[in-house]
């Protein structure tokens, strides 16, 4: 998943006592479990955060995640101000062109910010944008404090904050919760680094490997609680993409099956134009649907398509990397790939994947023709595989999902 696992924090225990307009914080330490995360002041000294740190960077990313998938090219940001061991003031940053974290957290705290600690997980930012730099928001707060998750990953500002709240007098911690964090904004990271979404690849399969059945049928591969993961999965991206053969064959909806959360921009690969005239993803009203196709292809099918609401844009070629470049050039920062064996394997290879996660049910269909996840790569020996790097697994359901990251020049590395 895009989001990080919170139980590893269990080396403290809240307990939150509400007060008129407060949340009160204690930290209880767990003596029968000691874990020690690492991070460094402003003048790069090795500190070890402590559990109350480690707990209000965690609530940074929980405020963070209230925004999945509606603040491209932006990151997800949350921020907590603390004084005297309350909570008094938080924010997150709902979109591009709205106010970032920090200032709707001092908002909120007004005068007692003042002498306050203030906790971001990402770098405060320190140029104009579409917002006023935040750094300079917190200078003139009066912070004492200012304590971030991980430094901004872009090189041509990377740093810029910290020093100028170190030059303000503010003292300074990095570090906190970093890996957390990373993985958290792990699309945006990809998108600074490489100048293109970053690509995930999602499938279910049988056992024995099988998408579908002999004659294509494949609902339900998996159970309802790993459908759940991908409703989740949907919400916290930008955009889904499949072919024109998931279109013809299975009319999928690609959404996130949430009444208020996030749905994708769904978009549909075809070359020829060779679609049906009806299909859910047709329906614009809940969730907006591109068809990306070649220059000229089907002139009725894109008026059609037109009057139903549904954008068509033509490139010059319709491949794997050309349709991600497009995308990085619409803004996003991360792009699900649920697509059939044979698109799946065109992304691969183009290195429009950098993330697997595969959902594996335990079933058996068989058939020497029943379609498999992932299509020709040309790959001749074992020794030639794709191994997965930084491999987790856990059981949804009665499935298992398992995750990774491709091995490649471009992998984001969050």
């Amino acid at each position: 998943m895009l989001t990080p696992d919170t139980t590893a924090n269990s080396i403290s225990h809240l307990i939150r006592f509400a007060v008129p307009g407060l949340i009160k914080l204690r930290v209880r330490q767990n003596n029968s479990r000691v874990m020690e995360n690492y991070s460094v002041d402003a003048s790069g000294q090795q500190l070890t955060a402590s559990p109350f740190d480690q707990a209000m960077m965690q609530r940074c990313l929980e405020l963070a995640r209230r925004a999945l998938g509606q603040t491209a090219p932006n990151p997800l940001v949350g921020s907590v101000i603390v004084k005297d061991d309350e909570i008094v003031g938080e924010g997150f940053h709902p979109g591009a062109g709205q106010p970032h974290a920090e200032v709707f957290a001092l908002r909120e705290a007004g005068e007692r910010s003042r002498g306050a600690t203030i906790y971001v997980n990402l770098e405060p930012c320190n140029h104009y944008g579409r917002t006023p730099p935040c750094s300079e928001a917190l200078v003139a707060a009066g912070v004492a404090k200012v304590v971030v998750g991980m430094v901004d990953p872009n090189p041509l500002v990377s740093g810029g904050g910290i020093a100028r709240l170190k030059a303000a007098g503010i003292e300074v911690v990095v570090g906190v919760e970093e890996e957390a964090c990373r993985q958290l904004n792990e699309g945006f990271i990809h998108r600074i680094l490489y100048k293109r979404p970053l690509g995930i690849l999602k499938y279910a399969m049988t056992l024995d490997g099988k998408i579908a059945t002999t004659t294509g049928h494949s609902t339900w591969v998996t159970s309802p609680e790993a459908r759940q993961v991908v409703h989740q999965l949907r919400a916290a991206c930008d955009a889904v993409v499949v072919g024109g053969n998931t279109v013809r064959l299975d009319n999928p909806q690609l959404t996130s099956h949430q009444a208020e959360a996030h749905n994708p921009l769904r978009v549909v690969m075809s070359r020829s134009l060779d679609l049906p005239r009806e299909a859910q993803l047709w329906k614009t009203s809940e969730a907006p649907t591109l068809v990306l196709t070649q220059v000229g292809a089907n002139p009725d099918m894109q008026q059609l398509l037109l009057k139903k609401g549904v954008e068509v844009v033509e490139l010059t070629t319709l491949t794997p990397v050309q349709v991600m470049t497009y995308l990085y050039d619409r803004g996003l920062l991360s792009v699900l790939w649920e697509c059939g064996g044979i698109l799946a394997a065109r992304a691969i290879a183009e290195g429009a994947v950098q993330k697997v996660l595969a959902f594996i049910a335990p079933k058996i269909v068989g058939g020497s023709g029943a379609p498999s996840p992932v299509g020709d790569l040309g790959l001749a020996s074992m020794t030639e595989a794709l191994v997965l790097e930084r491999v987790r697994w856990r059981c949804v359901g009665s499935d298992c999902l398992v995750e990774g990251y491709l091995p490649s020049l471009e992998t984001s590395t969050p």
